[in-house]
């Protein structure tokens, strides 16, 4: 089974290109849903992120992102230290997950992070790097239209992570995403076609 890497920047279209893939027959493991399922009631990471951060992350029980995602955004050194926490569990459940697909008879997977080569690596086990750009402003304009965050936490969440730009090097295919939906699927068909060669 072969495995590629899909990331982008906030507000960038990674996961209208994620759903796409999926459209197409490409399963797709998303890092962010692992990432709220390990930190939910029961989760592999629960315990260790409520012992780090305290009661200040916690509403009626349970661990709340919003309060959580408020704390790391603003300050790098709990974003790293929640990473440390939450990253391997992560990776450990996308594992399982590819593992099951790979048992369900499917050739490929896509593993959607946002942080996949922040470190200027891509890990071994991945076949290749999709990355889908935009600019700055187009990405503040997305974060700030249907999700209604603020225009100040659209730049520092933008700011908080490595510019995407940085990992142009690491791609074996780069999705510009400035234009329609539709002009984005075409890149993800095209890039879909590939990958099925990619191995034959």
């Amino acid at each position: 089974m072969r495995i590629y890497g899909l990331t982008g920047g906030t507000g960038s279209g990674k996961s209208a290109a994620s759903r796409h893939f999926e459209s197409l027959g490409i399963p797709v493991v998303d890092a962010d849903v692992v990432g709220h399922e390990v930190i939910e009631p029961g989760g592999a990471a629960e315990d260790a992120v409520i012992v780090a951060f305290g009661d200040d992350v916690i509403t009626d029980g349970a661990i709340d992102r919003e309060k959580l995602g408020g704390v790391i955004f603003r300050d790098a050194d709990a974003r790293k230290k929640l990473n440390g926490i939450v990253h391997p569990a992560i990776r450990l459940e996308m594992a399982n997950r590819c593992a099951q697909f790979a048992e369900a008879g499917h050739e490929i997977a896509i593993i959607d992070a946002a942080l996949l080569g922040e470190n200027g690596k891509l890990d071994d086990y991945f076949s290749g790097l999709i990355l889908v750009l935009a600019p700055v402003e187009t990405r503040v304009a997305r974060l700030t239209g249907p999700r209604a965050i603020a225009e100040d936490e659209a730049r520092q969440r933008i700011a908080a992570q490595t510019p995407p730009e940085d990992k142009v090097a690491l791609a074996r295919w780069v999705i510009e995403n400035t234009g329609t939906l539709d002009q984005l699927h075409d890149q993800v068909e095209r890039v879909t076609g590939e990958l099925k060669q990619d191995g034959a």
